[in-house]
């Protein structure tokens, strides 16, 4: 074998150890990332909760009770936070989200016409606009491992609200469009009609 040869399966074998070693860095930097992170807490909504959401008539009774179900999971989870117990704490998080999520599938299966909808779409955004602080609360209290699992909710609530608020205030923004096309022509007041998007005459 010549020097060449001999160089050549040298620079190949410090090439696979460097391989090796590069994969065994990225292995323990995984593992050391899953442990800075606990399991994250099961989104379910209990059987008992789902048999009352399931014996509500009325959108509204429905809703009122998704949300104090949901508001007594927040507060068994800023409990178990003070306390502390921050597994425990994860998990009541875990269902307040479940309970939220079901409440706005809920809510977009209305008829999004009708204005009992759209007060209950405000219910709703009002509801998160007061959990959006407490859930920040717990998180800057809670260590990593479980606190990212509470930003994931936080994040969620965040936009929950912004979904209540575009279904509320959706059936009377007038959004702008380029070109105009004959379905905007219904925007319009006709003749006669006063105009309620031009801006209210100012009186002496």
């Amino acid at each position: 074998m010549t020097f060449a040869e001999i160089h050549h399966h040298f620079s190949q074998c410090l090439k696979l150890v460097a391989v090796c070693l590069m994969l065994v860095h990225i292995a323990e930097a995984q593992e050391q990332v899953q442990q800075l992170t606990a399991p994250p807490p099961p989104k379910v909504i209990s059987k008992e909760e789902r048999a009352q959401l399931d014996a509500a008539k009325e959108a509204k009774d429905r809703l009122k009770l998704s949300l104090t179900l949901a508001e007594n999971h927040l507060f068994s989870a800023e409990q178990y936070t003070a306390h502390p117990n921050f597994e425990a704490a994860s998990g009541e998080v875990g269902k307040y989200f479940a309970l939220i999520d079901d409440a706005l599938k809920f809510l977009a299966t209305l008829n999004q016409e009708k204005n009992k909808t759209r007060d209950l779409y405000k219910k709703m955004e009002l509801a998160l606009r007061a959990h959006g602080p407490r859930l920040t609360a717990m998180r800057r209290t809670t260590p990593l491992e479980y606190a990212v699992w509470i930003k994931e909710v936080e994040e969620f609530a965040r936009d929950g609200r912004s979904e209540a608020l575009n279904s509320f205030y959706g059936h009377t923004v007038v959004r702008e469009s380029s070109p105009k096309t004959n379905s905007d022509k219904i925007l319009e007041p006709k003749r006669g009609e006063p105009n309620s998007l031009a801006p209210p005459e100012k009186k002496p």
